[in-house]
């Protein structure tokens, strides 16, 4: 099936823009996000999610080279395993909060979005995910959320398989049937603390990063935790 990517990324940042909530696909399972402080408290609601843990948000290369606080070597690093390697990255590192894109955040989404000065950030997860994330930066539209599901039930990989309490909480479902990655354990995205090349979690394409990371930066997340 042909999907029209940009109609569907500008209904999403659309719905975003006006205080909604949707539900999409990206390469390691669906996602659901918001904006607003009431839809991110509506997200937390629906997936039963702690206020402990922070929302993610969902970023374009150019944003990534803004809004990220890292080091040559660590922005070497994303760059070559979403580019050259093309794979999905989630990273957590310090970001310029008070650039304007932020401005449309109240404290509490910001609190609910970051934590200690830190953020995390979904790269290359997806053409659909770029489109969103492109648009997301012209209009100063933050996409801010997680995974689709009921907390710590696993990822998704089908829209069906989405929890009936999260499906409802969206404004805009789009489903683009199965994702490019899955895995028996629910797995989301690996994602790797900054600085530290540390890993946050063990997610899909794992073993991939680590081996691209160890042989960049002879550094490998797998031997720190």
């Amino acid at each position: 099936m042909t999907h029209d990517i940009v109609k569907d990324a500008d209904r999403l940042l659309e719905t975003l823009a006006k205080g909604g909530i949707a539900i999409f696909p990206v390469d390691v399972g669906y996602a659901i996000v918001g904006n607003r402080e009431e839809a991110v408290s509506r997200i937390f609601k629906a997936k039963q999610r702690s206020f402990e843990k922070q929302c993610g948000m969902f970023t374009s290369r150019e944003m990534f080279a803004e809004l990220a606080i890292c080091s040559d070597r660590d922005r070497a690093l994303v760059e070559t395993v979403t580019r050259k390697h093309g794979l999905p990255l989630s990273i957590v590192t310090p970001y310029n909060s008070s650039h304007a894109f932020f401005a449309c955040l109240t404290p509490l989404t910001v609190e609910r979005s970051s934590r200690n000065g830190t953020i995390d950030m979904l790269m290359n997860a997806g053409e659909l995910h770029e489109a969103i994330a492109s648009r997301s930066w012209q209009r100063r539209v933050p996409v801010l959320g997680s995974s689709a599901n009921t907390s710590l039930t696993g990822s998704k990989y089908r829209l069906a398989d989405v929890e009936e309490p999260v499906r409802k909480a969206a404004d805009l479902l789009i489903d683009y049937g199965n994702t490019k990655y899955s895995h028996p354990d629910g797995m989301g995205s690996t994602i790797i603390e900054l600085g530290t090349l540390k890993p946050i979690r063990r997610g899909i394409v794992f073993d991939k990063i680590c081996d691209i990371t160890a042989a960049e930066t002879g550094i490998d997340p797998r031997k720190l935790g």
